[in-house]
């Protein structure tokens, strides 16, 4: 460990603003700034090793995972307001729906693929901390809109915000973990959105009984912004592909580029087709399932919050870290076993899923909603990670802003309308339980999608040894 040695006692605070700014230099400097000067004391070691450990890797892994967490406290608090958001402001279930997901999601998406670029040329660390003060600042303006079309667009806020968060942090992971670790590093980091939503939920559920909903988004809104430094200060710039030992690709790759080769294999666009579609029913369960209990088993708000916050917390993130698991242990040998059974993992929860929405008793749906909810998401690892393996170096970032996108218009923009207008359609003959089928029919979906998924396993091994040429 470096010793430090001060002068005399009247000296102390200059050395020691002295020693911290230069301490801070060392740290902070990223670790892909190869002009800056090398002491000559200092080893020559190889570059693929230099200024990165597990601990240190590990540690930026948490930070992100920390800003997935908020990124969903964020985007999930609005489920749990839609009652009172949509008496206050007189809106349609529809209207709901689109203000919980295309007023998001559509920028969201679209934002994604410039901000993916700039990831994939610049400095990945500071679009993250960026992004994150953004969309936590908008957040907090959620709160003071005095109507539906300044909510809308404070929405649309967040969403653009949300856009810089999880494109580069994919791209930086694939960094810091080799291809052996990668799928549960990024299953960790996706835990996070299972955790977010949970405290949405647990949080919201205590402040919809007992304050308003203007003061949940301040609540929920306003740490991002202390995070945000926390990120920028602390977390290191990698170098691009550390982790596989090769840092070729110096060329700029376009939008265009990076589309067309991802295109080109056949495994990635059935991946993305059937994940779009897995996505409707996860993100109908997610925005609607609080609404759900409210009108069709009419529990109070606290023991909603609970419930979904521990199905959604536990279920989530257990289902998610356990599908990177699987992939990282079959996936070894056969890239294709580690996607293969964690999507017949996932497929056996749909009939327990359809019956928990059409389960009578509120204590047999919630009970089966659980295991579904921890099913559905095993599958999730091999995607995210697939998806980085199948993106050449500097094209990561872009790939998961792609792969965001079309998961997201369909999936989180999409999924949450088709609810709203199911449930609207159906109102006229089945009353409060019209949001129930309206969900029903998303679950199939994703069954569909699920089928899908599975078949694409038949060429992602090919596919992946053309990515590694």
């Amino acid at each position: 460990m470096e010793s430090v040695h001060f002068g005399t006692t009247d000296d102390l605070p200059t050395d020691l603003i002295h020693y911290i700014v230069s301490h801070y230099k060392k740290t902070t400097r990223p670790m892909n700034d190869n002009t800056a000067q090398r002491d000559e004391s200092e080893p020559k070691s190889d570059p693929v090793d230099q200024n990165i450990s597990p601990i240190y890797a590990n540690y930026v892994l948490g930070v992100l995972f920390i800003v997935y967490v908020f990124n969903f406290i964020d985007r999930q608090v609005l489920s749990v307001f839609i009652g009172p958001i949509k008496d206050e402001f007189g809106a349609s279930d529809t209207q709901m729906g689109l203000l919980a997901g295309f007023a998001f999601a559509l920028l969201y998406t679209f934002a994604g693929i410039p901000i993916a670029r700039l990831a994939d040329k610049g400095n990945r660390r500071n679009i993250i901390a960026i992004g994150l003060a953004v969309w936590s600042a908008m957040t907090v303006a959620c709160g003071f809109a005095r109507n539906f079309a300044q909510l809308a667009l404070a929405r649309i806020l967040v969403g653009i915000g949300e856009a810089a968060g999880s494109p580069p942090s994919h791209s930086m992971i694939a960094d810091y973990f080799s291809m052996d670790r990668r799928a549960t590093a990024l299953a960790i980091y996706s835990s996070g959105a299972f955790v977010g939503s949970a405290l949405a939920y647990l949080g919201g559920g205590y402040l919809r009984e007992y304050f308003d909903w203007r003061t949940a988004f301040i609540v929920v809104g306003a740490p991002g912004l202390l995070v945000a430094v926390l990120v920028r200060f602390t977390v290191r710039e990698p170098l691009r592909g550390i982790s596989e030992r090769r840092t070729e690709e110096t060329s700029d790759i376009t939008l265009v580029d990076t589309l067309k080769y991802l295109v080109r294999s056949r495994s990635w666009v059935l991946m993305m087709t059937g994940f779009s579609l897995v996505s409707i029913a996860s993100y109908a369960i997610l925005i609607w399932g609080y609404e759900f209990y409210g009108r069709v088993h009419q529990l109070p708000p606290i023991t909603i919050g609970n419930w979904m916050g521990l199905i959604v917390g536990i279920g989530g993130s257990v289902g998610t870290i356990l599908g990177g698991r699987v992939v990282d242990t079959l996936g070894k040998k056969r890239a294709s076993r580690g996607l293969r059974v964690p999507v017949l993992i996932t497929m056996t929860g749909f009939p327990l899923g359809i019956y928990s929405l059409l389960a009578e008793s509120a204590t047999h749906s919630l009970w089966t909603l659980g295991p579904f909810y921890l099913l559905l998401n095993v599958y999730l690892a091999a995607m995210y990670s697939n998806n980085q393996n199948l993106a050449r170096l500097q094209m990561r970032a872009t790939a998961a802003a792609i792969m965001l996108f079309i998961v997201n218009i369909v999936g989180a923009g999409a999924g949450p309308l088709i609810v709203g207008a199911l449930s609207d359609a159906f109102t006229a003959e089945h009353g409060k339980n019209s949001i129930r089928y309206a969900l029903v029919y998303t679950l199939v979906l994703g069954a569909i999608g699920s089928l899908i998924i599975l078949y694409a396993g038949r060429t992602l091994d090919a596919d992946l040894d053309r990515a590694r040429t």
